[in-house]
Parts: C-alpha cells; sequence; structure tokens
C-alpha cells in the first residue's frame, strides 16, 4: 500500500510539474492580407464554415478551448495545430503559387468528400464544427468553382 501512495504522490507531483511548462500560442489579431477570406472574398456561409470547421487547426489564430491551459492536453493540440497548418495554412494562401493553390483545393475537396476533415477527435468536442451534408456540398461546389477559376 506504502508503494501505491508514493507512485500517487510522484505522478501528482509531475502532473503538476508539467503544468509549467509552456506551450506556443497560435493566436493573433492581425488578419494578413494573404488570407484565404480576403483573397478570394469568400461569401459570407462560407466563410463562416471555414471559420468554424478549420481556421482553429489550419490558420494562425486558433480559438483555444478551456482546456488548452491543462498539459498534457495543451501538447497535443499545439503539434495538431503545428501539423496542420504545416499541410494548409488558410492565413497564408495568398502567398502560393497558382500550383500550390490548385493543389491545396483538390485536397480540400478530396478530404471533405472522404469525411477526413474536420477530424473526427476536434468533431467530438466542438459538435458545430462538424459538416451537414448540405455544408459539405456547398463547401466542394466552392472550392471547385473556386479551382476552375484558377486556371483559367
Amino acid at each position: 500500500m506504502k508503494t501505491v501512495k508514493i507512485i500517487l504522490l510522484i505522478l501528482l507531483v509531475a502532473f503538476v510539474g508539467i503544468q509549467f511548462i509552456p506551450t506556443e500560442s497560435n493566436q493573433t489579431d492581425i488578419v494578413p492580407v494573404t488570407d484565404f477570406l480576403l483573397v478570394n472574398n469568400v461569401p459570407n456561409n462560407i466563410k463562416n464554415k471555414l471559420q468554424l470547421s478549420c481556421y482553429d487547426c489550419h490558420s494562425n489564430n486558433t480559438k483555444y478551448p478551456w482546456y488548452n491551459k491543462i498539459q498534457p492536453v495543451a501538447w497535443f493540440l499545439e503539434e495538431h495545430i503545428k501539423d496542420g497548418k504545416k499541410e494548409l495554412n488558410f492565413s497564408e494562401w495568398g502567398s502560393l503559387t497558382i500550383r500550390r493553390k490548385t493543389s491545396k483545393l483538390r485536397s480540400i475537396i478530396k478530404q471533405i468528400e472522404g469525411n477526413k476533415m474536420p477530424l473526427d477527435s476536434y468533431t467530438l468536442i466542438h459538435r458545430d464544427a462538424k459538416l451537414s451534408e448540405s455544408e459539405k456540398k456547398l463547401l466542394i461546389e466552392y472550392m471547385s468553382d473556386l479551382k476552375e477559376n484558377l486556371n483559367n
């Protein structure tokens, strides 16, 4: 029994200790001129859904939940956001070449069609980020039109 208490005490001290290890914040008040929404003059219905379902992980401005201050959850979120931005960062859209934009739009369409995005782990907690069938269709149509217009 004494060993169990020592192990629990060590775990508690470790848990408290890791709370003091900082993480990087992905927040800014500045919307760059290269942002997808500005560059493409996105209609409000599309804009709202993209911000709600995509921008937390795929832009330079995350709206963090209350639990982002608790380790090790904060580390998970930090890595998840870094990975998401590495794959697609809507804040830097305007700086991409037409070829890269076309590739990214093709990927966005495939991800939505394949129900890969937004991630289930994200929509589990952010229920309003889940895409309905009509929202998927609307986003796919918008992204497809945008892709076709890039190539003209």
